[in-house]
């Protein structure tokens, strides 16, 4: 007969919008054991699997800790109600929970009197290019709201399914709320246990066979959410507030935004290497929701992302940003020394905004192709095993060309198409091999100069640089050339670095985020000037682990073709210490996404 042997949750604790899939260990009647669903319509032997949710309440109200989500909360700041803070945000566990915590506490205090402006409005907090619509409607609505998820049915045919009250115990009621074999918690969920029942069933009499298996959760937390960050002018130094038009502004100016944020692929995010953060918060179906609403939340025209997993991006982020306009490209890395599952392997993903741009073409850069011809050209045939030991690392770029379906080129160009290239790339990680991260980043580049030299085409290169600013890969971006004497061209055991004059490109980039050292004045920029390295001009770090903290992400620019209007503020490390380093509950990522608004600058044709 069938019979279930084991039920359990691979989560400890559920989350608002993250889908909950119970593993369920099976046995056949030929005593062979399985994980796969048994549902009604393909029974085995006359029976199937029946599953059912229950929600718990209790007759008691009980609140949740807002800094340990686990835990039930003992006391309330009231100087969060009294400023209208979220009142999830004022729960606290214990007075030292309160205290530990009052550094950043205190900032959503500062945030809520900020907020208020001089017509006593409040303004609403927003990610990045956020606008208030004519309707009304909240863009930035957070997906843990049950009704912003409308795809969630858990197994009914109504969006929401219809709660019924199944049994009362001791001051509990349990409503059933589901009846798939997953559930995804809704708003409505917040604070209760949940209970998931599985039986097997007569498919004829509808009758339960066996003994019922039952698991009960933790008590359901809502899903912690970046906090907003705004874009810095970095032409006046305002910050760009909530209630702007900043749509309207975009269309009518000819600016647009390019996003680059290396999202950590679910390969790597692990306890093992992340073990200060919470095991639910590295988990996908948690980190993809919160990714899923930070991105969106940005609203940038050209989104560059890395370490973007194959069967994500096909399962996941193609079709979700699909339904916010997003058109998507993906180039996955090359599997030469990839060991693990071909869907796992990560890559470049570029979306791009389908009323903002058109898409023209399409450049894949295969840095193990590249290897392949230096060494059979440059490399004696006794050397080329070793040689392409060393430079065979799997790491792509992605170039896309766009046509945009904006112009700021007025009357005097009527007919002009403006073209952007975006490349987009992630160089090879491992920091004893300098020379092979020089070499990837100088054939990216001459890949960029062909391209250019055939069009009039502004550029953008952006990703993961997996180089600190002053190394050498940074030094050719940054001013198109290598010092003779730079410590990193000692590491060139193959030669393909030589000669050093070589190392050079013409390409005119500049950092984007090196605007905010050369822009002066006004107090939003007087806020990240802090947060940038007066000896370098970049972020004091994109990337923020308990190990490291130091820049690897960058935008660069042609700077003969675009100028920078605004930049995504910076994070201050003190605020991302709460949590020990990146990733945490509310940043899915150990590194931080990075954005620049451009405007082309009008030229004549050459």
């Amino acid at each position: 007969m069938l019979s279930v042997l084991r039920v359990h949750l691979p989560s400890d604790i559920p989350i608002v919008g993250c889908e909950l899939s119970p593993y369920v260990l099976v046995r056949r009647p030929d005593l062979t054991v399985f994980a796969d669903d048994v549902p009604e319509s393909e029974p085995v032997e006359g029976l199937f699997l029946r599953y059912k949710w229950y929600r718990i309440q209790s007759d008691k109200k009980v609140a949740i800790c807002s800094i340990h989500p686990s835990e039930q909360a003992t006391l309330q700041c009231l100087g969060c109600v009294k400023a209208k803070i979220p009142v999830v945000k004022s729960y606290h566990c214990s007075p030292k929970c309160f205290s530990d915590a009052w550094q950043h506490h205190r900032v959503l205090h500062e945030r809520a009197a900020s907020a208020v402006n001089e017509n006593g409005n409040e303004e609403e907090e927003i990610f990045g290019r956020f606008n208030n619509n004519t309707n009304n409607n909240n863009i930035n609505q957070s997906l843990s709201s049950s009704q912003s998820l409308p795809s969630l049915t858990n197994g009914a045919s109504t969006p929401l399914y219809p709660a019924s009250v199944t049994q009362r115990n001791g001051g509990e009621t349990w409503f059933e709320v589901g009846r798939a074999k997953t559930y995804t918690p809704t708003a409505d969920d917040i604070g209760h246990i949940l209970k998931f029942e599985c039986v097997v069933v007569d498919v004829e009499m509808k009758s339960a066979v066996g003994s019922l298996n039952t698991v009960l959760t933790s008590r359901v937390i809502p899903a912690p959410s970046p906090s907003p960050r705004r874009l810095v002018s970095v032409i006046n130094a305002d910050v760009a507030t909530g209630n702007l038009d900043l749509d309207g502004r975009v269309s009518s100016s000819g600016t647009f935004t390019v996003l680059s944020y290396n999202i950590l692929s679910d390969t790597f995010a692990t306890s093992d290497q992340f073990g200060y953060c919470p095991s639910w918060a590295l988990s996908w179906p948690y980190r993809r929701q919160n990714l899923l609403r930070e991105i969106v939340g940005y609203r940038a025209d050209v989104v560059c992302l890395q370490e973007v997993q194959s069967d994500h991006f096909e399962e996941f982020f193609a079709p979700e940003l699909d339904k916010h306009g997003y058109q998507a490209l993906y180039k996955k890395k090359t599997t030469e020394v990839f060991n693990g599952s071909i869907m796992t392997i990560d890559g470049c993903a570029t979306f791009f905004r389908r009323d903002r741009f058109s898409h023209v073409k399409k450049y894949e850069v295969e840095f193990n192709k590249a290897a392949q011809s230096l060494t059979d050209a440059l490399v004696p045939s006794g050397q080329k095993k070793t040689a392409l030991n060393r430079l065979v690392k799997d790491n792509v770029a992605l170039i896309v060309v766009l046509e945009a379906k904006f112009s700021n080129y007025g009357v005097d160009n009527p007919g002009k198409r403006q073209l952007v290239c975006v490349a987009n790339t992630h160089v090879n990680v491992q920091q004893d091999l300098k020379d092979v991260k020089l070499w990837q980043v100088h054939t990216l580049l001459k890949g960029l100069e062909k391209i250019a030299a055939s069009a009039d085409i502004p550029m953008l290169v952006c990703g993961n640089f997996n180089s600190v600013p002053g190394s050498a890969p940074h030094a050719l971006l940054a001013i198109g050339k290598v010092d003779p004497l730079h410590p990193d061209l000692a590491v060139d055991p193959l030669g393909i670095l030589r000669p050093t004059t070589k190392l050079t490109h013409t390409l005119p980039l500049v950092s984007a985020y090196s605007s905010f050292a050369r822009i002066g004045g006004g107090l939003g920029y007087e806020q990240q000037k802090k947060r940038v390295d007066p000896a370098t001009n970049e972020p004091l770090f994109t990337n923020c682990t308990r190990d490291f903290i130091g820049t690897l992400d960058y935008i660069f620019y042609s700077a003969d073709s675009l100028t920078v209007e605004s930049l995504l503020e910076l994070l201050d490390e003190d605020g991302l210490r709460k949590d020990t380093a990146l990733p945490s509950p509310e940043w899915s990522s150990d590194h931080i996404a990075l954005m620049a608004e451009f405007c082309c600058k009008p030229r004549t044709r050459r």
